[in-house]
């Protein structure tokens, strides 16, 4: 534990995703699924990895953002971090100055993650264990509140304890996943049915389309994959903000016929009155409201929650602050009885987000109720411990740290615009 940090380096890497339209929906045409990637260095040689997750452009200003952090993490030891982790998460957040560019939201924000998500990688090498055990053992001991959780905004009564069931059963059968990979809006329809086809074959059962940019065609679209998927096997949709509330209701009552079990990101990600009125409209169609990838803070994950504005909890292992953050999120969604759905896909993120997801069953909900982990087919390749799924279930890392290490040969390749990638690709 007596590691003393003693550098912070931070890399804008992308990769060219839009080419492909991997994806794409209908607000973000043309992504280049990418990250602000940050790595510690110890006195002892230890050294942790971080990320947080972006779609190309403005990546750069993440990398500032970090880079503005990096005097108030080197020269600490990880002893003196976490031995008061939830000070240290408020430190970062809570500089006179850098705190006016969010607070808690933004892009500093993704950048705290970024830092804090390398530490907590550093914290969980430095005992030798994958991050989720190194959580479920700080419960197993009792150091779990008052070290590391940041829960000033709401009093959490509910109870955290380690069941060893559930964690035979995860280390045995995995975590449920679902794909979102088939249907990504800028698909033409024969990839859309081969790739239906292909994650059918492979044991998946449940789907997510991207929706919202044509209402008629995401009706035809809809249809075909519900042909495809047949109609015991659960449809998401997912409009990535689209719409307004108003427009939200109508357009999805005329894809009800198609038996969604929710509809994620309908309208702007901080209108949680606007969910909440969605909510409303659509419980008599059996229709949910996920959102919670772009909610900035607990803060507003609270008042989603007490506004009965969401039936499934998003959390994203980048936007909030870190494991800190989500932890206390997880706390207030079990104390809601609001079942918890993680963002995942991008870069890195489900890579990260297992850890927290298996830790949420172990420790907090004990429940499979409705609740499964977004799974995104694309760059595992690129990380020294890649996520791990079985008969379409996330099976528990047993590498120590939290995943998100990438290898240096793919970082350099695709580091923007330096990366022999992007040379290659400037240059057609």
């Amino acid at each position: 534990m007596l590691h003393k940090i003693i550098n912070l380096t931070v890399r804008d890497v992308r990769f060219p995703t839009s080419v492909e339209q991997h994806g794409s929906d209908a607000m973000h045409t043309d992504p280049d699924y990418s990250a602000a990637y940050v790595v510690l260095d110890t006195d002892r040689g230890l050294r942790g990895f971080g990320l947080t997750f972006t779609l190309g452009k403005g990546t750069e200003i993440v990398v500032c953002a970090v880079e503005a952090l990096a005097a108030l993490v080197v020269g600490k030891s990880l002893q003196e971090i976490v031995s008061d982790f939830r000070g240290f998460y408020r430190l970062l957040t809570s500089d006179g100055q850098m705190r006016w560019l969010g607070p808690e939201k933004g892009v500093t924000h993704l950048a705290t993650a970024a830092v804090l998500n390398a530490v907590w990688d550093l914290w969980a090498r430095s005992e030798g264990k994958p991050l989720w055990k190194l959580l479920v053992d700080m419960v197993s001991h009792r150091k779990f509140r008052s070290k590391v959780c940041v829960q000033d905004v709401i009093t959490i009564s509910c109870s955290v304890c380690v069941s060893s069931g559930s964690r035979d059963q995860m280390q045995k059968e995995g975590y449920p996943a679902y794909t979102t990979s088939c249907a990504w809006l800028g698909y033409p329809d024969q990839q859309l049915k081969q790739l239906c086809t292909d994650a059918l074959k492979s044991g998946w059962t449940k789907f997510k389309v991207k929706v919202g940019a044509d209402l008629e065609d995401d009706i035809r679209r809809c249809r075909l994959i519900r042909q495809m998927i047949g109609p015991n096997n659960t449809l998401m949709i997912d409009a990535n903000q689209r719409w307004d509330v108003a427009e939200a209701i109508s357009w999805v009552s005329r894809l009800s016929e198609f038996k969604p079990l929710w509809i994620e990101e309908p309208t702007s990600p901080d209108d949680i009155l606007g969910h909440a009125a969605i909510s409303k409209a659509l419980a008599p169609l059996g229709i949910g409201v996920a959102t919670g990838e772009q909610c900035h803070n607990r803060v507003m994950f609270k008042q989603f929650l007490q506004a009965s504005a969401l039936q499934f909890v998003q959390i994203d292992s980048c936007r909030l602050g870190s494991v800190n953050e989500n932890l206390a999120v997880l706390l207030m969604a079990h104390k809601f009885q609001v079942p918890v759905c993680p963002h995942a896909g991008g870069v890195g993120l489900c890579e990260l987000v297992q850890h927290l997801i298996l830790f949420d069953y172990i420790c907090v909900s004990a429940s499979l109720d409705s609740r499964m982990c977004e799974y995104v087919d694309h760059l595992h390749k690129h990380f020294t411990s890649p996520v791990v799924i079985q008969d379409a279930h996330y099976m528990p890392p047993k590498d120590p740290g939290y995943s998100c290490e990438m290898l240096e040969a793919s970082v350099q390749k695709h580091q923007y615009p330096e990366g022999d990638v992007w040379k290659l690709h400037m240059n057609k």
